[in-house]
């Protein structure tokens, strides 16, 4: 009986699968975050992560010693991007999962603030990757990261004119 051959491209098919191994966690994580979604609920940061996967694994061949995870980080924060503005009419609008400590930021600002704090990504990549101005981007950030510690105050239920004080 003849000995079977290894395949031509179970290097590189071997190698995409070890990458998707270690790399998967962190990537849906950022997906989740992203997309504001509870993480035990999260079929679009899935959708996401499954499309960025996709188009690394397209590219696979043609990468030639370029970081697999930042390439696939960087289509899904592009994809991510784009369907925000086809969905909602450009980045500052979303319906988020109601329960996520990001559900206050727009589309945008979750966008900056995940490349940047989460992600570690530089202010000029992050602009670089979004089109904008570096000073833009460190200026995003900022209200994002000043809307997170300091979220907007709900106004107390009026009562016959009166405020209601709670106790």
């Amino acid at each position: 009986m003849r000995e079977r051959q290894p395949s031509r491209g179970a290097g590189p098919a071997r190698d995409f699968e070890a990458f998707v191994a270690g790399a998967a966690g962190r990537l849906l994580h950022t997906a989740t975050l992203l997309t504001a979604e509870a993480p035990h609920d999260n079929p679009r940061a899935r959708r996401l992560l499954t499309h960025a996967f996709a188009h690394t694994y397209a590219c696979w061949d043609r990468m030639r010693g370029e970081d697999p995870y930042a390439r696939a980080r960087q289509y899904l924060a592009v994809r991510f991007a784009r369907e925000a503005w086809h969905q909602y009419g450009g980045l500052g609008r979303a319906r988020p999962h109601p329960g996520s400590a990001l559900a206050v930021l727009t589309p945008q600002q979750r966008l900056i603030l995940v490349l940047r704090l989460y992600e570690g990504v530089g202010e000029e990549q992050t602009a670089a990757l979004l089109g904008l101005p570096t000073e833009r981007v460190h200026a995003i950030c900022d209200r994002a990261t000043a809307t997170l510690l300091h979220p907007p105050r709900d106004k107390a239920p009026a009562v016959a004119g009166r405020k209601v004080v709670p106790s």
